[in-house]
C-alpha cells in the first residue's frame, strides 16, 4: 500500500476544546503482563450486546454446542453473531440482568462447561485476505460477530461498508484514567494489532493507517513504532497525542489529527476517515488469521477496592464476580462496582452479571473515593461546565430544561450531540450528576419518539383500513350499478324481442293471406280460360 500525506503536516495537531486533565491511575493495572483466567463452571451470554437488533438463537435447551459454535445469528443488517466461548450443554435460554446503565433483564443462553475445550472445525484464511473481495471479508468479520471494542459496540462489518477510504484511525487513546486494557495490549500484541489494521484497510481501501496513542503511553509507542519499523511499508503511522480527556472520543479524535469537525449528523467516511479500537484490529486478526470469532476480550480489574488490579484475558460470558476473584477478591473498603471508566461507566447493581464485548474494565471504588453523591447543591450558574464541554454545548442550560422536562428546548439546544463524556460533573462544584439528568431526557425523548411512531403506524393502519372499507363499498356500488344495467338492458331487449317477435308474426299473417288471396285469384283466370 502506498503512503499519502496526513491531513495535518506530522507532529501539528489540532486542540481538543474543552475536556480535562485528569489525574491519572493507570499504573494500578500496568505493572503485571496481562493473565489468563482458568474457565468457570457455567457462562452466561447475553443475545444483546451490540447497538441494533438483538440477535436470533440458533440453540436449544440440552443442545451441546462447541467452542466458537455460533449461538445467535445476526437479527438484522445492524446486529452481531454470537459465540459459544467453551463447549458444553445449553442449560436455559431465559432473561437474566445483564450490565446496562438501564440495570434490565435481557435474552441470555446459559452454557454448562463440560471442559473440553472443543472447538468447532475452523477455517482461517491467512494472508489470502489480500486475495479476498472486500465483500467476503466483511462476511467473515461479520460472521465472528467482532463490534468496536472501544466501547460503543457498534457492529463492525457495518462500518466497513464504506470504501475507499484515505485514512484508517487506530485509536489507541484510552483517555479514562483508570483503563489500560488497550495500553498491554498494544504493548504485548503490536504485530498483531497491526495485522488486524491492514486487514481493516484492504476491506475499505485505505491509503494510510495512523495509529493515534496519548503521550502517557511509551512502552506502547515503542512497542507500535517496532512493529511498524519491522513491517518495511510506509502504510503505517503513529500519532501521539497529548493525553487530556475526552480526546479517545471518536469525533474528537478526527478534529485533533485532521483539524477537521464532523459536520453534525453526518459520519466520518465523508471525511475519508474510518476510526476502529486498536482492540477491534486485534480481533480481526485473530478472525481472519485463526478463524477464531469474538469469544474474548481483555478487561481492566482495577482500582482501589480490588486487592490486586490487573488486565486478564477474559472469555465472553464469564461471571463478573469470578473476574474480581481471579485478582484476589474485594478490599474490606470496597464500595461501588463500575462498568467502565469512571467519567463514561456506570454503576452495577450486582457482579453476578456476566463480561459482555462492551466490557473493557471493571472497576472498584472505595468508600473514600466514591465518585457518586447522594444529594447535590443547586446550580450556581460558574460557567465551568461550559468551559470544559468537548462539544461546546450549554450543560446548565440542558440541566434546566432536563430537569423542567422541556423537549422542545432541549432540542434545540443541542442535547443529542452530547457525547456523556462526563466532563460537566466532573467539574460541577455543586456535585449535579447532569450526565444523570441528559441520560434520563434523551431516553424520555426516544420513548416518546416511539409513542409518536406508534401511533403514527396506528393512524396510518386506521386510515389504510378506511380506504380499504370505502374502496369495497365503492366496488359494491360500482357492481350494483353494472348489474341494474345489465337487468335493464336484459329487460330492453326482451320487450324488443317480443315487439319484433309480434311484427313479424302479423307480418306472416298478412304475407300468408295476401299469398292465399293471389293463390285463389291464379285458380280462377285458370279456370275461365279452360271454359
Amino acid at each position: 500500500m502506498t503512503q499519502t500525506k496526513a491531513f495535518n503536516v506530522e507532529g501539528q495537531l489540532s486542540k481538543l476544546d474543552g475536556g480535562l486533565k485528569l489525574t491519572a491511575f493507570k499504573q494500578l493495572s500496568t505493572h503485571t503482563a496481562i493473565s489468563s483466567m482458568e474457565q468457570c463452571k457455567q457462562y452466561i451470554i447475553p443475545l444483546q450486546q451490540h447497538i441494533g437488533v438483538i440477535s436470533q438463537p440458533l440453540v436449544k435447551n440440552g443442545e451441546r454446542v462447541l467452542k466458537g459454535q455460533m449461538l445467535a445469528k445476526p437479527g438484522d443488517l445492524l446486529s452481531a453473531a454470537v459465540h459459544a466461548p467453551i463447549s458444553g450443554i445449553v442449560t436455559d435460554i431465559k432473561q437474566h440482568t445483564i450490565p446496562h446503565a438501564s440495570g434490565l433483564s435481557d435474552l441470555c443462553v446459559f452454557i454448562e462447561n463440560d471442559f473440553k475445550d472443543e472447538w468447532v472445525v475452523r477455517h482461517p484464511i491467512g494472508d489470502k485476505y489480500n486475495q479476498t473481495s472486500s465483500s467476503n471479508m466483511r462476511k467473515i468479520i461479520r460472521d465472528s460477530g467482532i463490534v468496536g471494542l472501544g466501547g460503543a459496540a457498534f457492529p463492525s462489518s457495518v462500518k466497513q461498508t464504506e470504501m475507499n477510504i484515505k485514512t484508517l484511525i487506530l485509536n489507541g487513546v484510552e483517555c479514562e484514567p483508570y483503563i489500560t486494557c488497550d495500553d498491554v495490549l498494544m504493548r504485548e500484541y503490536a504485530k498483531e494489532v497491526l495485522s488486524g489494521a491492514d486487514i481493516i484497510g484492504h476491506i475499505i481501501k485505505a491509503r494510510q493507517c495512523l495509529i493515534a496513542i496519548e503521550d502517557n503511553k511509551p512502552e506502547a509507542i515503542n512497542a507500535i513504532q517496532a512493529a511498524i519499523d519491522s513491517d518495511g511499508t510506509d502504510f503505517f503511522r503513529i500519532e501521539v497525542i497529548p493525553t487530556k480527556y475526552p480526546s479517545g472520543g471518536e469525533k474528537q479524535l478526527i478534529q485533533i489529527i485532521t483539524g477537521k469537525e464532523v459536520p453534525k449528523g453526518r459520519y466520518p467516511a465523508e471525511l475519508g476517515v474510518l476510526c476502529h479500537n486498536v482492540a477491534t484490529a486485534y480481533a480481526v486478526h485473530r478472525a481472519v488469521h485463526q478463524a477464531e470469532p469474538l469469544i474474548s476480550r481483555i478487561v481492566t480489574i482495577t482500582g482501589h477496592g480490588v486487592e490486586q488490579p490487573q488486565n486478564i484475558n477474559v472469555l465472553i460470558g464469564t461471571p463478573m464476580q469470578d473476574c474480581i476473584e481471579h485478582c484476589g477478591g474485594y478490599t474490606d473498603n470496597s464500595d461501588e462496582l463500575i462498568m467502565g471508566g469512571p467519567m463514561m461507566g456506570f454503576s452495577l447493581n450486582a457482579d453476578d452479571m456476566p463480561v459482555i464485548k462492551a466490557t473493557n474494565c471493571l472497576l472498584v471504588t472505595t468508600k473514600e473515593e466514591s465518585i457518586f453523591k447522594s444529594k447535590h447543591m443547586p446550580c450556581i450558574r460558574c460557567g465551568k461546565c461550559v468551559e470544559a464541554c468537548p462539544v461546546r454545548l450549554l450543560p446548565q442550560q440542558l440541566y434546566w430544561y432536563a430537569s423542567s422536562q422541556n423537549i422542545d428546548r432541549l432540542v434545540e439546544h443541542n442535547l443529542f450531540d452530547c457525547i456523556e463524556c462526563g466532563c460537566c460533573a466532573y467539574v460541577c462544584p455543586s456535585d449535579i450528576p447532569l450526565v444523570q439528568y441528559y441520560r434520563y431526557a434523551k431516553t424520555t425523548i426516544w420513548q416518546q419518539e416511539r409513542e409518536r411512531s406508534s401511533s403514527d403506524i396506528s393512524r396510518e393502519r386506521h386510515e389504510a383500513h378506511q380506504l380499504r372499507l370505502e374502496k369495497i363499498k365503492r366496488e359494491r356500488e360500482e357492481k350494483l350499478r353494472k348489474k341494474r344495467e345489465l337487468l335493464k338492458k336484459k329487460a330492453n331487449d326482451t320487450a324488443n324481442n317480443k315487439t319484433e317477435t309480434t311484427n313479424d308474426s302479423k307480418q306472416s299473417v298478412i304475407a300468408e293471406a295476401v299469398a292465399r288471396a293471389q293463390a285463389k285469384k291464379s285458380e280462377r283466370n285458370k279456370n275461365s280460360e279452360s271454359k
